[in-house]
């Protein structure tokens, strides 16, 4: 495997860099697995096209996540966050945003590793969720 690189960039950071990188890492040695992960802040606009484009969905979402394993068994991931939704999601859930945005970057590094949930009711209820906030509450 890979050594664990993590990439992050975006023109609206959510997080500082060296946090989110730390968070992935995290969540990567937890999990037992290497890979390179490039983690994006999105504005509303571009992740609405990126949602649509790549799901169908003509809205903005607040992660999307692609994993791109490789032919030699290696794992490469992108994952792009929206802080307009976090935002929006932390303010209804009275969260702080910093908590909301570290439970994005769980999740969609979860989801490169190839974790999935259910959609709907399941959703809260499913293994990658209770494994996401068990990471979120080490590491909010």
């Amino acid at each position: 495997m890979p050594a664990v690189e993590v990439h992050v960039g975006g023109r609206v950071l959510g997080l500082p860099a060296p946090r989110v990188q730390r968070i992935v890492r995290a969540v990567l040695d937890g999990e037992r697995r290497a890979a390179v992960v490039s983690v994006t802040f999105l504005g509303r606009d571009r992740m609405r096209r990126l949602n649509r484009d790549h799901t169908g969905r003509d809205r903005p979402t607040d992660v999307l996540a692609f994993a791109l394993p490789g032919a030699d068994g290696s794992l490469a991931g992108d994952i792009y966050i929206c802080r307009w939704v976090a935002e929006r999601e932390a303010a209804a859930r009275d969260i702080p945003l910093a908590e909301e945005l570290v439970r994005l970057v769980v999740h969609g590094t979860l989801h490169v590793l190839g974790l999935d949930h259910p959609e709907g009711a399941g959703r809260t209820t499913s293994e990658m969720w209770r494994r996401q906030e068990r990471y979120v509450r080490r590491l909010a």
